[in-house]
């Protein structure tokens, strides 16, 4: 592969078609994309075996990454947000009424540091007092970063077991991020959650960050100005994206554009995630956030 041509591993979105397609290139450099869907199985794959140049990352396993010295760095750019408060479903038999009822219960996730779910937690320990370290943790595959020990109050479920029939069968109390249940035992745990969740934004200015985008800290150690090529050329993809009805809605319900590049938009939501990443025992001290990301992308907008 020649120097100038980067391996990557990014998602297909509206905002990231144009660099996909490579009619956006950052400057001097030849994107060759790798598809990989779920863009979720990437993961694993640069954390473990740094199997491209740049790739996409789910905030928490980046930081949790970053935490075991992996040599990545992030830059600013955010492909995927998502609302949290709809990821959260229980057994109407485990005598949950409210959300502060979790305290004491077992709850289900596919992996302790799963972004989705460290969000979840936060925002339940946050707005509604759950207390974290009163729930058992039952998870049922293996942490993205293999070097990352779980709290003691993680368990692994029995081998064959998924969330899902154990959360149907009452053996676990509720679940975060659980797939579709065919069960009239399970609902979810926060009524109206989209609403919830755009009325969380609206109190907090959070709008939760799934992932990231990170880069070998190889090539940027060979070019510095690596970082703002790419940076940029993600901006001007995202400010070519074809019209996206969903988008739209979005931007109308925040009252703001919904996915905003760049630290100055997004510091507090950094911030939010670092916090409930040390609170959660995934990264075991607090960090800078100017410390996350690549130095001369922090006043990129």
């Amino acid at each position: 592969m020649p120097a100038d041509t980067l391996k990557t591993a990014i998602g297909t979105y509206p905002h990231t078609k144009a660099l996909k397609e490579g009619a956006v290139q950052p400057e001097g450099y030849t994107l060759d994309h790798v598809e990989v869907s779920p863009i979720i199985a990437a993961f694993r794959r640069m954390i473990r075996n740094m199997e491209f140049d740049v790739s996409e990352m789910a905030l928490s396993t980046y930081l949790c990454a970053r935490a075991n010295g992996k040599p990545i760095t992030a830059i600013p750019v955010f492909p995927v947000r998502s609302f949290q408060h709809g990821g959260v479903v229980y057994n109407t038999k485990s005598g949950i009424k409210s959300p502060a009822d979790l305290s004491g219960k077992r709850v289900g996730v596919r992996a302790y540091t799963v972004t989705g779910p460290a969000w979840a937690r936060g925002i339940l320990q946050d707005e509604y007092g759950v207390d974290l370290n009163s729930i058992t943790w039952v998870i049922v595959d293996e942490e993205h970063v293999a070097e990352y020990q779980e709290p003691a109050n993680v368990e692994k479920a029995p081998a064959g077991k998924t969330l899902e029939e154990m959360l149907a069968a009452g053996e676990l109390d509720a679940a975060i991020g659980v797939g579709r249940i065919e069960s009239e035992d399970v609902k979810p745990l926060i009524p109206d959650a989209q609403n919830a969740g755009v009325e969380y934004f609206k109190k907090t200015g959070i709008y939760p960050i799934n992932h990231t985008v990170v880069i070998k800290n190889e090539h940027l150690q060979a070019d510095p100005s690596l970082a703002v090529k790419l940076f940029n050329a993600f901006k001007q993809s995202k400010a070519v994206q074809p019209e996206d009805e969903g988008r739209a809605k979005l931007q109308q319900q925040l009252g703001t554009d919904p996915y905003p590049y760049g630290l100055a938009a997004n510091r507090k939501v950094v911030e939010t995630m670092i916090r409930f990443n040390v609170d959660q025992k995934i990264i075991p001290n607090p960090v800078k956030v100017e410390d996350v990301f690549a130095s001369n992308t922090l006043d990129l907008s």
